[in-house]
């Protein structure tokens, strides 16, 4: 997207709003991972707005950001308010949370107020696994999708594609290509049998912002159905975060209390590893595209912490050891 043209835009969407008339500053804002761009705009005597900028024109009635929206505004959750739309500008006009990430704030938080971010954090998945299985309508997008088998090896396909060859410049042999996508069926396979709630799909320490002492959801726009312990890993073996290992071993067991849940604390933990395993992967798929793809660094400094989540893992789960060696073939972190 030419500064030029997200300008234009943007200017497109005040005159039409009103708001060009009282000389608004427009700052650009840090962008995530996709290819949106936003931007805060500061108007006198008005509260600020955020301006997502998409790379192309939408019908606001089938946009994915909005369609979720309005789920999780009913169930209620809280999320940023949409305030305006322009589809053929390509911007909606959003709530202004601040730039507060739960990722930000913990370098500033109390030992109590770290605790009872992440409590509140895994209640909103409580929340959002309970109030989504009594939503269901196929009126809302993430019931149409899923953590399925095809979805699942897509990622670890994009995983050993954009980390092991195209940063770690592996050359992998057919053979062993073939072993190791054999292996990574034992672990999709396995998530995709599972019962399937509604996940957030991306629930981590940037995606919560503090605004209000309240966390708000972001980034929800590819919410869809997986297992009951996806939104839970994506927070709590979060390669943006250190936790300590007996904070996640407490943050669980309140899951586990909020949900009322009938099985063994042992069975869900054992599921949780195993989804732990394929969401780092694909963290690590995304951290190699960013870098090599789009050149974007940033993401390099998240990598190690995410090797240290898959090489622990597979430490302790023995039914892998030969998708570790396949694995430490070509990242030597794992040997």
């Amino acid at each position: 997207m030419e500064a030029s043209d997200a300008r234009e835009r943007i200017d497109g969407y005040l005159t039409r709003s009103g708001l060009a008339a009282r000389t608004p500053r427009v700052v650009p804002l840090t962008g995530d991972a996709s290819d949106r761009r936003y931007f805060r705009i500061l108007t006198p005597e008005l509260p600020s707005i955020v301006l997502a900028l998409y790379s192309q024109p939408f019908d606001v009635r089938t946009l994915p950001f909005v369609n979720v929206a309005t789920l999780l505004a009913q169930m209620p959750v809280p999320i940023p308010s949409v305030l305006g739309e322009a589809g053929d500008l390509g911007i909606i006009a959003l709530q202004d949370l601040g730039d507060v990430t739960l990722q930000a704030h913990l370098g500033a938080a109390t030992p109590a107020e770290h605790a009872a971010l992440y409590r509140q954090a895994v209640a909103l998945i409580a929340t959002i696994q309970k109030r989504g299985a009594e939503l269901a309508s196929p009126e809302f997008l993430p019931y149409g999708i899923a953590f399925d088998v095809e979805k699942l090896t897509w990622e670890l396909d994009f995983f050993m594609k954009h980390f092991l060859e195209a940063y770690r410049g592996a050359t992998i042999a057919p053979e062993d290509r073939a072993e190791l996508r054999a292996e990574f069926a034992i672990v999709v396979e396995g998530l995709a049998a599972e019962t399937r709630v509604l996940c957030h799909r991306d629930y981590h320490s940037r995606n919560l912002m503090l605004h209000e002492d309240q966390l708000y959801i972001i980034d929800f726009q590819d919410a869809r159905m997986g297992p009951d312990t996806y939104d839970l890993v994506s927070l709590l073996r979060d390669s943006y975060v250190d936790l300590p290992e007996q904070t996640v071993e407490e943050l669980i067991a309140y899951f586990l209390a909020l949900k009322g849940f009938t099985g063994t604390e042992r069975e869900f933990r054992q599921r949780f590893d195993v989804m732990a395993l394929q969401r780092n992967l694909k963290a690590l798929g995304t951290f190699g595209y960013q870098t090599t793809a789009r050149r974007n660094p940033v993401y390099i400094q998240y990598i190690p912490r995410t090797l240290k989540y898959v090489r622990d893992n597979l430490d302790h789960q023995p039914r892998f050891d030969r998708l570790r060696e396949l694995l430490a073939m070509h990242v030597e972190e794992f040997r």
